[in-house]
């Protein structure tokens, strides 16, 4: 699986002390994690719709979690769990322009920690739709 390769190559690079690779590879985990489940719910032959299609070409998750239908679903996740609702808005804060910000060690582990946690983790979320 795409997502948990990066979340691997993310750790490495925490544990090497490079926040700013580990962050920004981090959010792409969630990023490719979305994705699958948006794929995983096309058909074969099927040819989607211009608006899905174009859709589905953002980095931004809050976005890709409505294209993949999860929208009320994490709301219920959040409202039950107030640990992945923490998670979530940790991960929410990550963008594609994160690339060019700087990151202390900290907020890339929060970052990594959100994603992958085995407490409420927003990667083992997304896994349960797909």
């Amino acid at each position: 699986m795409l997502s948990r390769a990066r979340l691997n190559e993310a750790k490495a690079l925490l544990a090497a002390g490079l926040a700013d690779g580990a962050y920004y590879l981090a959010g792409y985990t969630v990023e490719f994690a979305l994705k699958a489940c948006i794929a995983k719910g096309t058909r074969k032959y099927e040819f989607p719709e211009k608006k899905k299609v174009d859709a589905i070409h953002t980095h931004k998750l809050r976005d890709l979690v409505r294209v993949a239908g999860l929208e009320e679903a994490r709301r219920v996740e959040a409202r039950n769990h107030p640990t992945f609702r923490a998670n979530w808005d940790v991960v929410e804060l990550w963008s594609i322009e994160s690339r060019y910000d700087k990151h202390r060690l900290e907020s890339a582990r929060a970052l990594i920690e959100a994603i992958g946690g085995r407490n409420h983790g927003v990667i083992s979320w997304i896994r349960l739709h797909w």
